[in-house]
């Protein structure tokens, strides 16, 4: 095999514990009709377990050098294709056929970004698993009026169900990361939890309330919605938004689109 070493700035940690990758296949249970999408295959641990489905594979990788350890590796698989990209600049909507499955050991220096990227694809996903810093999954299934709580979990859940499945180790991978990782599956809603009028106005709603943390609702929304309006709807315009649930910023947003129609 084409030696490689792991490189700081693509956020190389290499995941080689067999019992892992066999528990987050487990978890997966992929099937030979289903389109697998992997994101940053790395040196080929999980594409490995995964090509024993004989399920569809795209794998997504930008360093060169791995995706060419993956093509010697798993040159006579017919159904697994390389995209030798960045996964922040790829069309995934360009895959067939749908749903689509999305896994991947992320690197943890883009992965806050690229779950809000994927928001664009969530209506052509099945599901997503994913290995994320643990502290990156403990805002993700956030509830308000904690410091972990902030627009990735209000963002995040309203398109989601979110289940944190186990931890992993750093002695899982090479090299050992410094912090502590956590496998978490993301399922798209078939129903919305919450009804909004406007997707954009929420984004701008949530992205605004959060800008400043510790400043109230009355202050970062000043621009966007008077006090009155913000109590019409039953809501403190002096508490701050990490309190508010997903419920109350609906609300807000549904409000905001309203006074703009």
């Amino acid at each position: 095999m084409i030696p490689h070493f792991p490189r700081k700035r693509f956020g190389q940690h290499f995941l080689q514990d067999e019992q892992t990758i066999q528990r987050i296949v487990n978890a997966i249970s992929p099937t030979s009709d289903q389109h697998i999408v992997e994101v940053g295959p790395g040196k080929g641990a999980l594409t490995e377990y995964l090509l024993k489905y004989n399920c569809q594979l795209d794998a997504i990788e930008l360093d060169n050098d791995l995706v060419k350890i993956i093509l010697e590796k798993f040159h006579s698989f017919k159904q697994l294709r390389i995209h030798n990209k960045d996964i922040l600049q790829f069309d995934i909507g360009r895959l067939k056929p749908v749903p689509l499955r999305i896994i991947g050991n992320l690197p943890y220096n883009i992965s806050t970004q690229l779950l809000f990227y994927l928001l664009s694809y969530v209506n052509i996903v099945q599901d997503m698993t994913f290995m994320l810093q643990k502290e990156v999954v403990k805002r993700l299934i956030a509830v308000p009026a904690t410091s972990d709580y902030g627009r990735l979990s209000v963002t995040l859940q309203y398109y989601y169900q979110i289940y944190e499945l186990f931890d992993v180790k750093p002695e899982a991978f090479w090299p050992p990361p410094k912090v502590q990782s956590s496998i978490v599956q993301l399922i798209p809603h078939s129903t919305p939890p919450v009804k909004i009028f406007n997707q954009q106005h929420f984004k701008q709603i949530v992205t605004t309330t959060f800008s400043k943390r510790r400043k109230t609702l009355r202050n970062n929304l000043k621009n966007i919605l008077d006090v009155e309006t913000i109590q019409k709807i039953g809501i403190d315009p002096q508490v701050r938004g990490e309190t508010l649930s997903l419920v109350e910023f609906a609300e807000l947003a549904n409000q905001f689109t309203l006074q703009n129609s």
